[in-house]
Formats: structure tokens, sequence, C-alpha cells
């Protein structure tokens, strides 16, 4: 090995050492930034941000309020900056629960036409949603037996269960349950026909 090579070398490991034994910088004072971020109507609320040297109120859409050490400091923000400084906390949040109404042909498990449009909008909505948890609730009106409402119930959730399952989504998360004549969406006299009580519900979180 030739001195030149030996002599950056040792360069290396002196810089090294010294880059371990150096002290470390002093700890900055940390930063919180609380911005007021407008609900999906723009209505909003207010915040109170305080701290040992002062407090501030914002109440405006995309108001903001820094505190660094010192008493807060009232500024604005925009939608683009807070996507940039909280798009991944906002992205990673859990989307609303939702829920659809399909309703079904007297004595069948067939949808109405209505709810066949229905149906494609519930498909576009967990395209959305690709680890979405679905409740599917089998309801009847009350002509015809208890018991066999009960299976009718049960047949109409499993209509839709498995139409789910051949537009691609995942049979372990869909959960059924019929409640046949018990619960309905209008209160009826037994035998009464109630086109509004013949549904599914399709509940989405």
């Amino acid at each position: 090995m030739n001195n030149s090579v030996r002599a950056g070398i040792l360069v290396l490991i002196v810089a090294a050492l010294a880059a371990c034994t150096a002290p470390p910088p002093a700890p900055s004072t940390p930063k919180t930034l609380v911005v007021l971020v407008p609900q999906s109507g723009g209505s909003v609320g207010a915040v109170s941000v305080k701290t040992k040297q002062g407090e501030a109120l914002i109440d405006r859409p995309y108001a903001s309020a820094t505190a660094a050490g010192g008493a807060p400091v009232i500024g604005n923000s925009s939608p683009s900056q807070v996507q940039q400084v909280f798009g991944a906390a906002i992205n990673a949040r859990p989307q609303p629960p939702v829920s659809y109404t399909l309703n079904f042909l007297e004595g069948r498990d067939e949808y109405t036409p209505e709810s066949r449009a229905v149906f494609e909008t519930i498909l576009s909505e967990l395209g959305k949603r690709p680890t979405a948890d679905i409740a599917v609730i089998g309801h009847t009106d009350r002509v015809g037996a208890l018991e066999y409402n009960d299976r009718l119930s049960l047949q109409r959730t499993d209509r839709v269960r498995a139409d789910l399952i051949k537009r691609g989504v995942p049979e372990r998360s869909i959960s059924v349950a019929g409640r046949g004549e018990r619960e309905p969406l209008v209160a009826t006299a037994d035998e009464v026909p109630e086109p509004r009580n013949r549904r599914v519900e399709i509940n989405i979180r």
C-alpha cells in the first residue's frame, strides 16, 4: 500500500472518529401547528391553542396557530398546504360509514328496477374502499307467515352477497343477517303488502 492511499484511509478514519465524538447539536424547540379545516359542508368550529406563554383562538377556515416555545402565532393556510403537511394523516383516516337500501319484488329475491341502479352505485363505492366491512341485512313486509318471511329475508341477503362476490367483492368482507318482518321501515297491520319493507340494507364501513 503506498503512502498516499494510507493517508487517505487515515483521513477517513479520523473524520469518522471526529464525527462520532463530536457533541450532538442542541435539541430544537418542538413546534406545534394547528390548522382549522372546514367540514364537508363548509362549516367550521373554533379551536383554542394554549401554551404557558399565551393563548390563541382560531375560528376561520384554514386559519392556523403555530407554537414554538412562545405564545401561539396566528396565521393562514390553504387546502394545498394542508394536503402537503397533513396529507398522509388525512388519507390514513377511515372513511365514514355509508348505507344503501335495495328493494325487492313481492315474495321474491329479485331487485326492483330502481335497485339495480343502486347496486351499481354500491359497487362504485366499494371500489373506493378496498378493505371495507359490509353488513347485508334482509327484511320483508308482513305478507306471509313469520317463518316464511325469515327464510325470504335470508334469500334476499344471499342474493346480494352472491352478486357482490360475482363482481369481485371479497367474500370474507361480507356478513349477512335476516330480520324477516320484525323490523319494518313502515309499520303495517299483518298481511298488508308494503314495498318499502321488502328491502335489504347494505351498511359499509
